[in-house]
């Protein structure tokens, strides 16, 4: 793809959007710490500066990838947790509540590393006016899913919020973990009894988040 130089807004929310989706495609096949705005200029072909136009820093990119995966994740959760049925006991709707959050968010292992980066490395080097952008969209996200969770599961009161923010945190984090390095897959194949210290996302994920909704129900007065 060569580009021409942008000159309405239109041609310049043209060219953003064909940097997203370049360092989306990388993300398919590197780690969040791999991607380099060397190599992102290389494949949407443009230089390094013009990049920059568009986009901060590669923190900015990474955070606006992190942003448009989190709305649809959202989307699809809240989609979910719609079809609960209400009227179910509370300990039933409260697993389905689980599984909801853990098969969108163990089927976007890319998300989960963006959400797992997220402290540590995409919030370091951007402004505080990209970060507050970043921030309130993601209040904006989660308040809608929220307000849904509650509707179908009202015992969680106010503790709904928390269950929706560490399920995302648990999922990135069992994430991170099941995926080992190539010298870590070494050492378990050579001792195989240290199996159990890598969880597998699709067998831990699930349990994990009907963990945390349960004891959040026992802690909210919820009759179980």
């Amino acid at each position: 793809m060569v580009f021409q130089r942008a000159r309405s807004a239109e041609q310049r929310e043209v060219r953003r959007r064909a940097i997203l989706d370049g360092a989306a495609e990388m993300l398919d096949q590197m780690p969040v710490a791999d991607l380099s705005l060397n190599e992102l200029s290389r494949r949407v072909c443009l230089a390094k500066s013009n990049v920059l136009r568009y986009f901060e820093s590669r923190e900015e990119i990474l955070l606006e990838l992190l942003d448009r995966g989190f709305r649809e994740c959202a989307d699809e959760i809240s989609d979910r947790v719609s079809a609960i049925d209400p009227h179910l006991p509370v300990t039933e709707r409260g697993d389905r509540l689980a599984a909801a959050f853990a098969h969108a968010l163990r089927d976007r292992p890319i998300l989960c590393d963006l959400i797992a980066a997220q402290p540590g490395v995409l919030e370091r080097n951007v402004s505080p006016e990209v970060v507050l952008h970043y921030k309130r969209s993601a209040h904006a996200i989660l308040g809608p899913l929220v307000a849904t969770v509650r509707t179908v599961v009202p015992e969680l009161g106010e503790n709904a919020w928390s269950v929706c923010m560490m399920s995302a945190l648990m999922a990135a984090a069992l994430s991170v973990h099941s995926r080992p390095s190539p010298v870590v897959l070494a050492a378990l194949q050579a001792d195989p009894a240290l199996a159990p210290l890598f969880p597998d996302p699709a067998t831990y994920l699930e349990t994990t988040l009907a963990t945390l909704v349960a004891g959040t129900l026992v802690r909210s007065g919820a009759q179980l």
